[in-house]
């Protein structure tokens, strides 16, 4: 399992994503902007809001903490915060400053540019999935992801994202040469499997296989709409 893009590669992506996801918001009627996300207790206009935030520096970063330290919670509770507080802009005001970031080659303080990735590709059917949209994800941007994702399953990072029951699996991509675990195996495509193994069971439903029925009944009907993070990491964090 190695990366097909290298970082150059996986900018562009983001580029690409991050295109298609202000020409999405910017086709959004009032109604789809209050809209449930994927993501339990944030709206779509939260997880625009959220992704305005990908570029913070080390100073921006201590300052919306300080701001929000108040907040019980933790880390996350502040990114939740944070990202409401944003919410409260214009949306076309939303939808043009994730647009002003194409180009930009610069991510959180404590990530990658792997994670600013993730962020994008994630967050968008985070907002499409649930309006019933479709915005395409590229098939080697998402290996990518995923791998990353897989590598860090069960800590650091990985704490921001639904603790599904993940080990004990093999996921086999059927778009792409990608596959990782042991187990009873889903397939599908690569985009299913990094919603999954980022806590979205809106992907499971694309997956088939005997794993993807045992995974199914194992799971909690609560976790059909994830967190946006569980805990800290940097931008979901």
């Amino acid at each position: 399992m190695t990366d097909a893009l290298n970082e150059h590669d996986v900018w562009m992506a983001i580029d690409v994503q991050r295109t298609r996801t202000a020409d999405m918001l910017a086709d959004l009627s009032d109604d789809e902007w209050r809209q449930p996300s994927l993501c339990e207790g944030w709206t779509v206009r939260d997880v625009a809001a959220h992704l305005t935030l990908q570029e913070l520096t080390l100073g921006a970063a201590i300052a919306m903490i300080a701001t929000t330290f108040r907040y019980p919670g933790g880390v996350n509770r502040i990114i939740r915060e944070s990202s409401r507080r944003r919410a409260a802009l214009p949306t076309d005001v939303l939808t043009d400053q994730i647009r002003a970031t194409v180009g930009h080659r610069r991510h959180n303080v404590g990530v990658t540019y792997r994670e600013t990735l993730i962020d994008n590709l994630v967050h968008g059917q985070d907002i499409a999935i649930p309006l019933g949209r479709k915005l395409e994800m590229p098939t080697a941007a998402a290996a990518v992801a995923a791998s990353r994702v897989w590598a860090y399953r069960g800590k650091g990072k990985a704490k921001v994202f639904d603790n599904l029951p993940l080990s004990g699996y093999r996921f086999t991509a059927t778009d792409t040469e990608w596959t990782v675990g042991d187990g009873p195996e889903l397939t599908g495509p690569v985009s299913a499997i990094l919603l999954v193994l980022t806590g979205r069971l809106a992907g499971l439903r694309q997956l088939t296989g005997a794993g993807a029925e045992a995974l199914t009944s194992t799971v909690p009907a609560r976790h059909e709409r994830t967190p946006l993070g569980r805990r800290a990491a940097g931008r979901r964090r």
